[in-house]
């Protein structure tokens, strides 16, 4: 049996090419707007802005070369599209001025076109917050829902990762057009902008400065849901969130541990006191069935999030079992209800779709 092509070693391949432009290097630098990796088979689409012909001709060969050089590689397609230079977003940067105080800013400036705005948040990290917020997203538009998703995680942005690359576009005004996936979500994350190892270290005004462009300034379009991902409990993001974004409702995404939970009822309480409806409890890690003889083990503990759901109020909208799948397909660009949409863990992302529109509705 010939050896698994390995994703890594095509990234990093990816990752030594540079951008004739940026000096950047493909992989980090979010040029790479469409990746697949099947058996032996590499196709991979890179976007280059204000490159040359010459330039663009120049990085395709060296993606061929550098991708014929790895072991189990026999398929290689590769395209290098030049689109034409342009201003790109401008994000606030670490060490500006600050400002004292200032107006609640107008943030309804382009989501008069969007119908329902829903925060997936938690109370704590580590409960897979933003693989809940990726994968419903990319659920709903499975639905026939038009979605858009943001990163609203300033300090741990990872959609842009989680949902394939990609880099977003801006006109001369300083509109930003979101990247758009093959599955149907648009995506926008301050993680397609820096580099992938840069620090964000801004305080309050910048980081509300931000938010603000993700809000004003992204051309989303008419679009029935935008699902947002909050940053993990109940810090400024989502405070100044609520107070500023008409939200539909939120999600509260929980594990059956019950430090988890206890987290949990604090981010629904907050949600509460800012008149945000919960939607409902979502229960990640459920339970992890075993593949060969079906043996079905809680690992955290049952029934913690059901429980939850019905003391507080609010429904409890299910629960997602652990499958190592979602941790691959999350960190290759492809969730698990596109990468494996007949395992258990996407058909529960699809049911819970259909419970959030029901809710909603």
């Amino acid at each position: 049996m010939k050896p698994r092509l390995s994703h890594y070693a095509v990234r990093e391949a990816l990752r030594q090419i540079k951008d004739p432009v940026t000096g950047r290097n493909l992989e980090d630098g979010g040029f790479i707007r469409q990746l697949e990796i099947d058996r032996a088979s590499v196709r991979v689409l890179v976007t280059l802005m204000g490159a040359s012909p010459a330039a663009a001709e120049e990085v395709e060969n060296q993606i061929r070369e550098s991708l014929e050089k790895i072991e189990g590689v026999e398929e290689i397609r590769a395209e290098v599209r030049i689109l034409p230079a342009q201003t790109g977003p401008e994000l606030p940067q670490a060490g500006g001025p600050q400002v004292g105080s200032q107006a609640a800013p107008a943030w309804a400036g382009r989501i008069e076109e969007i119908r329902h705005v829903i925060a997936v948040a938690s109370g704590k990290g580590g409960v897979g917050k933003s693989t809940v917020a990726a994968n419903l997203a990319i659920a709903l538009a499975g639905q026939g829902r038009s979605v858009g998703l943001l990163d609203a995680d300033i300090y741990g942005p990872s959609q842009q990762m989680m949902m394939g690359g990609g880099q977003p576009l801006a006109d001369e005004s300083g509109k930003i057009y979101p990247v758009e996936t093959d599955w149907g979500v648009k995506v926008i994350s301050l993680g397609h902008i820096i580099e992938a190892d840069q620090p964000v270290i801004w305080r309050g005004p910048l980081l509300m400065k931000a938010l603000e462009q993700f809000f004003s300034d992204v051309v989303w379009g008419k679009l029935d849901e935008l699902i947002v991902d909050l940053p993990p409990g109940t810090g400024d993001v989502a405070i100044t969130l609520c107070q500023n974004v008409p939200m539909t409702g939120a999600v509260i995404v929980t594990t059956p541990q019950d430090v988890a939970l206890i987290d949990a009822r604090k981010g629904l309480a907050m949600f509460t006191k800012m008149d945000v409806p919960v939607l409902g409890i979502i229960e990640n890690m459920s339970f992890y069935e075993c593949p060969s003889c079906h043996h079905v083990e809680y690992i955290f503990g049952r029934g913690g999030g059901e429980k939850s759901a019905k003391e507080l109020g609010v429904p409890y909208l299910g629960g997602v079992p652990i499958d190592p799948a979602i941790v691959s397909g999350g960190d290759a660009g492809k969730p698990i209800v596109v990468e494996k949409p007949d395992s258990a863990a996407a058909k529960a992302f699809e049911e819970l779709a259909s419970q959030i529109i029901q809710q909603i509705a």
